[in-house]
């Protein structure tokens, strides 16, 4: 059974949480979360809330198990921006965009969600 988690418009730019957000993909649950509690990039924070966020929907909507939770898919997709202007020489502007993204977890057990543990294993 799948389950998701998202985190919208977080004030960080997509291409810079896309590499994290692979090296999540197929993990364990727990291995998933050191990963993001003791990596240094931006994006780890926004991810690990986002994952923490999808185990408690799997443990308390769902009923299933953490220890059988793995992360099918992590998908970082680009949100709205924030146009603002910076001023330049000769009383011109520049543009700036502050780039926004959209987080979301797909967390699986394996198993589908018509199907229980032991037809999933035979």
């Amino acid at each position: 059974m799948e389950v998701r988690a998202r985190s919208r418009f977080q004030r960080l730019s997509a291409s810079k949480a896309r590499p994290l957000a692979r090296r999540l993909r197929g993990l364990p649950v727990a291995e998933a979360l050191a990963l993001t509690q003791f990596s240094k990039m931006k994006a780890a924070q926004y991810l690990g809330k986002a994952l923490k966020s999808a185990i408690a929907n799997a443990q308390n909507n769902a009923d299933l198990s953490v220890d059988a939770l793995r992360v099918k898919d992590a998908i970082i997709n680009e949100g709205p921006r924030m146009k603002r202007h910076w001023p330049r020489a000769r009383g011109s502007a520049s543009p700036i965009h502050k780039r926004m993204c959209h987080l979301e977890i797909v967390l699986t057990d394996g198993v589908a969600a018509g199907e229980t543990v032991e037809q999933a294993g035979a």
